[in-house]
Order: C-alpha cells, then sequence, then structure tokens
C-alpha cells in the first residue's frame, strides 16, 4: 500500500450488484429493492476478489441492496454510512434518462437535477464527508454503495468540480481504486467488472 500525502490508505470502492431496476436503467434512489438473482450471484463472486486483501474500515450504504451485496461478499460487519446512500432523484425515481427526455429533451442529472430530490451540490457534500473520513483512516477502506454517489466520490477524491462525475461509467458489481501517486490521489482502478482480485 503506498500511502497519500495525509498517511491515507486507498479506497476500493465497490456499486452494489444487479436489481431490478439497475438491469432496465431506471434512476433508483431511496427506493430499496433487493438484489435480482445475478446481483446475488455477483455479491459472492465479489467476495472471492476481495478475500485476501485487508482493510482498516469497511462501510457500507443503508440501503438494502448495497447491504446484501456487502453481506453475500464476506462483509457483513460493515458500518453503515448514511452519507454512502444514492443521490435522491425526487419526483425522478424510478424513471428512465430515454423516459424523462421525451418531456426535458436535455436533461441531465448532472446540470438539472432531479424535482423534489437532491441537487449536486448536496450531494458532493455527503461525498466530501466520506473522502474526509476515508483519509483519516491510515490503511485501505472498502465501501459499497451505488453509482451515481460513487462517481461523486471520486471526482471529490481527486478534487475536481462533482460534475465531473459525469465523466465516468460505474457497471453493477464492478470495483474500482481510488489511491495515490505520492502526493496526489488518483484513479488506479475503475470500473473493473473482470473478475480481476484485488491486490
Amino acid at each position: 500500500m503506498v500511502a497519500g500525502a495525509e498517511g491515507a490508505g486507498r479506497l476500493v470502492v465497490v456499486r452494489h450488484g444487479a436489481t431490478a431496476w439497475s438491469t432496465t436503467l431506471r434512476h433508483t434512489g431511496r427506493s430499496d429493492l433487493p438484489l435480482e438473482p445475478e446481483g446475488r450471484a455477483q455479491a459472492v463472486a465479489l467476495g472471492r476478489r476481495l478475500a485476501h486483501h485487508r482493510f482498516a474500515r469497511v462501510l457500507v450504504s443503508p440501503l438494502a441492496r448495497a447491504r446484501e451485496t456487502s453481506d453475500l461478499a464476506g462483509f457483513g460487519d460493515a458500518e453503515v454510512c448514511d452519507d454512502l446512500r444514492e443521490w435522491d432523484y425526487g419526483a425522478y425515481e424510478g424513471r428512465t434518462t430515454a423516459d424523462i427526455r421525451v418531456e426535458r429533451p436535455e436533461w441531465s442529472l448532472w446540470r438539472d437535477g432531479a424535482p423534489e430530490g437532491e441537487s449536486l451540490a448536496q450531494v458532493a457534500a455527503r461525498a466530501d464527508r466520506v473522502v474526509a473520513a476515508v483519509r483519516a483512516v491510515p490503511g485501505d477502506v472498502l465501501v459499497f454503495a451505488h453509482a451515481h454517489i460513487l462517481r461523486v466520490v471520486a471526482a471529490r477524491w481527486l478534487a475536481l468540480p462533482a460534475d465531473d462525475g459525469s465523466r465516468w461509467v460505474l457497471g453493477p458489481a464492478s470495483v474500482s481504486v481510488l489511491g495515490w501517486e505520492r502526493e496526489t490521489p488518483v484513479i488506479e482502478r475503475w470500473n473493473d467488472t473482470g473478475g480481476t482480485p484485488l491486490s
């Protein structure tokens, strides 16, 4: 492990396994959906990828799909972290981008947000708290959460504007590693769904 300028380790981020809505590209914020059978199998496979790595701390979103993923991956004792819950999509919960764009042709969550939901600034504030908490830990930290919040966390890890998270995709059951090159925060691995064990 290469420590960063603040003595911190790396942040390993895992998106939860597949749900009924993730496979149909529906925005899933606060809806507490369980994993599909495919998602449960993905979570078990994640456990094999992560089993031989030691983590100083493990955090998980309070939402069921993330907690089920962490449990099946062998991290049932993960600490629930409310700041890792997914973006609140408000009135757009359960809808696809294609459906929303019938009404708002150029809509972007990253630019326009969602009516009755969270703003990007609110999500970024949560991401900043996650990054600060992780950097206070002298060792690698593992988190299980959701696509949009993890993309914002990645942007803030890199000290970039939160909307730069729009530039990276993050598939279900993916493993990504945010680390350091000397004192510079970097992405070491992103959206790895190929089964590569964590080094």
